[in-house]
């Protein structure tokens, strides 16, 4: 199904930040963050109802339920995810696609875990979600490592949001009363930092789950080098996201010892930022330099920049077919370094389509071109020819 009306809806989505917020939900209890982990990846370690709301009090025809799955940490030990299954209810019957959708950024904090607001309609891409499932898709939301289970998230470590979204496919097909089927196709969908972790799942499919019937990916707005990224936005208003990355690759590698390197005004800044959502987080990191924080510059050092560039994508051609696309005048992650990955991808011989966006800047491209990139899944989805532009 495409659909042709406007995207601009999810405007006000987008607007709302993820901040904590005192409304109850319904939930998988807590899961510890290793427990139960002799299963398979994807394997589901517990489920409970729960609830879809674009907005607040907006009704969906779906059901939803929170899961607690098996997945894998990036140096590939096994770990405990949470996520977000949505099914329409709308009749259909046969196989219905699977959209696996990784979020953008929305912080540190477990307060911020999409599983925590798809429920109460302050999820910020919930509208982006809805056109998804008004198009009778079912869509799986990971909430990454660490985010809304034990542990500090794990931002910007792109092997492991890989895992985690693949991971969330499986598990939404082995969650007994979706109706899903483990042989149904599979769409990867995300943008920005969802962009990384749907790029790494795209790279990582063809090995780590190629049982997946993956169609295509629509990844948009790819931070695909992170060292570039955090150059080009050290001292500007996207300096915050830095400061978030540096936590977040610190707790997936706990031998960086990001501590060792923080000033008095740094460690204040990152224990605030691992409570608290992106609203408060890129405000309270912007236009900061890694050296007003720092007694000297982790990012200089071997061991980060190894850590950093094991996230670095565009060395292995995904399995399926890709739609990326990026903002010509993108703000935060630069147009070269979508470029870039458009051209490493090109030359291990991946079907890719690459879309500009001419007008407009990062938050304003996922709202843009969500249209076109569901369209682009449905036709993937219908069998049609793919339009590569290497």
């Amino acid at each position: 199904m495409r659909l042709r009306s406007t995207a601009l809806a999810a405007v006000a989505t987008l607007a709302v930040s993820a901040i904590p917020a005192a409304i109850p939900t319904a939930g998988a209890a807590p899961v510890s963050a290793t427990a139960g982990t002799t299963g398979a990846p994807g394997d589901i370690v517990g489920s409970a109802p729960s609830a879809f709301h674009p907005l607040p009090g907006q009704p969906t025809d779906t059901k939803a339920w929170k899961i607690h799955y098996r997945s894998t940490t990036a140096d590939g030990a096994p770990n405990i995810v949470s996520g977000t299954v949505i099914v329409p209810q709308d009749g259909r019957t046969g196989p219905r696609p699977l959209i696996t959708y990784a979020v953008g950024t929305v912080g540190l904090g477990d307060s911020c875990a999409p599983s925590e607001n798809l429920p109460r309609g302050t999820a910020m891409e919930a509208n982006l979600i809805q056109q998804l499932t008004l198009r009778g898709w079912a869509v799986v939301v990971t909430d990454y490592e660490g985010l809304g289970t034990p542990g500090v998230h794990t931002y910007t470590v792109g092997p492991s949001a890989g895992h985690a979204v693949l991971d969330a496919a499986r598990a939404a097909q082995r969650l007994t009363g979706t109706g899903l089927s483990a042989t149904g196709p599979v769409g990867i969908m995300g943008y920005s930092q969802g962009g990384q972790a749907s790029s790494w799942a795209a790279e990582l499919q063809g090995s780590y789950a190629p049982e997946l019937q993956v169609k295509g990916t629509a990844t948009g707005g790819v931070p695909g080098d992170l060292l570039e990224v955090a150059d080009f936005n050290n001292g500007s208003y996207g300096s915050g996201l830095i400061f978030m990355a540096a936590a977040g690759q610190d707790a997936a590698f706990p031998e960086l010892k990001l501590d060792s390197y923080l000033n008095p005004a740094g460690r204040l800044l990152i224990a605030g930022m691992k409570e608290n959502c992106v609203a408060i987080d890129s405000i309270a990191g912007s236009f900061k330099r890694i050296s007003d924080l720092t007694t000297r510059d982790p990012l200089a050092q071997p061991d980060w920049r190894a850590r950093l560039n094991q996230s670095r994508l565009g060395r292995t051609a995904p399995a399926a077919p890709v739609y990326q696309y990026h903002a010509l005048a993108d703000e935060l992650i630069p147009y070269g370094v979508g470029r870039r990955l458009r051209a490493d991808w090109c030359a291990r011989g991946a079907n890719l389509e690459f879309d500009t966006v001419w007008v407009g800047e990062h938050v304003s491209g996922v709202i843009t071109h969500s249209l076109a990139a569901g369209n682009w899944l449905a036709d993937r989805f219908a069998g049609r020819p793919t339009h590569a532009d290497c």
